[in-house]
């Protein structure tokens, strides 16, 4: 993926960032020094990048920074409920924008016969415990019969 079609995520409009700032865990920077922290709006953009699109952490643009450091973020944001707050603070919103009919529900789903489906609590089949190579008996490979070896000819 290009520039171009990464720059909507990165590009966080400053309303939204306001909303999605509050938040965010505070850092402060380490005593110990070492490498700074990346930007927030930069994490932000990239865990957005990554839910989005479906692409693997380290196959980011690195507009947002690495990979492996943004997953890092979004590891500890689960951890901490960051986005089950932003959830509950958008629906809150939601519903007072535009309102939800919280007394109707619904639930989509299937109900079929796994493809691969079966008892699961059958006995087990009474097989022999040989590996392939035990059972062809001894000397004998599977591409090669008994009896016949391979013969080289010299070149004349």
């Amino acid at each position: 993926m290009a520039d171009g079609s990464s720059l909507k995520f990165h590009e966080i409009s400053d309303a939204l960032w306001e909303r999605i700032d509050l938040f965010l865990p505070i850092y402060k920077p380490s005593p110990k020094g070492g490498r700074p922290r990346l930007p927030m709006r930069n994490v932000v953009g990239g865990i957005l990048y990554v839910l989005a699109t479906g692409c693997q952490w380290k196959a980011m643009p690195k507009q947002f920074g690495s990979g492996s450091a943004i997953h890092d973020y979004f590891q500890e944001w689960v951890e901490l409920g960051v986005f089950q707050e932003l959830w509950e603070f958008a629906l809150a919103e939601y519903d007072e924008l535009k309102g939800i009919d919280w007394k109707w529900q619904s639930m989509d789903g299937a109900m079929t016969k796994s493809p691969l489906g079966g008892e699961k609590n059958r006995q087990k089949p009474d097989r022999s415990r040989q590996t392939g190579r035990e059972a062809l008996g001894t000397g004998r490979w599977p591409w090669r019969p008994l009896g016949r070896r391979r013969r080289w000819r010299q070149c004349a």
